[in-house]
């Protein structure tokens, strides 16, 4: 799903992406919906049909070449590019060595990640968070990590989906929670500043993004689709939040079947 901002602390306005197709999903809360997966997986990055999605999309011969599907994308502190062995050397320098952000969110509670400097607020929506807030800019994604792991001894850096969905995240003081952080990881930033130049690990003075979404009830015990087991999903869409459809019947993070073929009924 594509999800955007038009405003700060506005609503997110999603839409529902299948190839060219492009379904509003804003204007269906609170209608009756039905997804009918084929039986059909394509590979999304060289379309070859799969009998299982590997990283959310791929095929595992793409997922075993591709350096998007490398376990640093996920510990990007295990950068291993300037050991020569990186993946895709070239995918490497283009989306590796660009400005990242380090960043609070409060999605199920307080958290930190990292994103590139030019997926903001999009990261945010797809994680569900209902606050955010830049603290950091770094000059690469291995700094990114290497900052990101001094805060992940303080706070956590995962978010509590089930606890996301259920709506009852309450507000934090973002500002306050970001002063404190920055105190007690202050040796370890000055450290890598020593290695890495100040200018490659900057502060950054920024005011909290407030992020609402379009749902109308929130579950109060959450059961998941699965296409994997059920070939049909329908139930009155009662709203979306990061990237999961909540329907009276149960939720489905989408996300975890992209490159499923599936179609989209209105049973309006």
């Amino acid at each position: 799903m594509a999800g955007t901002l038009e405003a700060p602390g506005g609503e997110v306005t999603y839409h529902l992406r299948a190839g060219e197709q492009r379904l509003a999903l804003n204007a269906l809360i609170g209608t009756p919906l039905r997804l009918h997966f084929d039986g059909h997986i394509a590979c999304t990055h060289c379309g070859r049909k799969t009998n299982k999605s590997f990283a959310q999309g791929y095929c595992y011969p793409c997922f075993k070449r591709l350096a998007q599907c490398d376990t640093c994308i996920m510990k990007p502190e295990t950068c291993h590019y300037f050991q020569g062995t990186c993946r895709e050397p070239e995918w490497g320098e283009v989306h590796c060595f660009t400005p990242h952000i380090v960043y609070l969110a409060n999605s199920s509670g307080l958290k930190v990640g990292i994103t590139r400097k030019t997926n903001m607020p999009t990261r945010w929506i797809d994680q569900g968070a209902i606050q955010a807030l830049p603290i950091m800019e770094v000059a690469s994604r291995q700094q990114s990590g290497f900052v990101e792991t001094l805060f992940k001894e303080h706070v956590s850096d995962r978010t509590n989906w089930r606890a996301m969905l259920k709506g009852e995240v309450e507000p934090l003081d973002l500002i306050k929670e970001r002063d404190r952080l920055l105190e007690a990881v202050a040796s370890g930033l000055d450290a890598l500043r020593d290695t890495y130049g100040g200018e490659a690990i900057r502060l950054l003075d920024e005011t909290p993004l407030d992020i609402r979404y379009p749902v109308e009830s929130f579950p109060r015990k959450i059961a998941s689709h699965n296409f994997d087991k059920q070939s049909v999903v329908e139930g009155v869409l009662n709203g979306v939040k990061g990237q999961y459809l909540i329907f009276d019947t149960g939720v489905i993070n989408l996300r975890k079947f992209t490159g499923y073929h599936v179609s989209v009924d209105s049973l309006c």
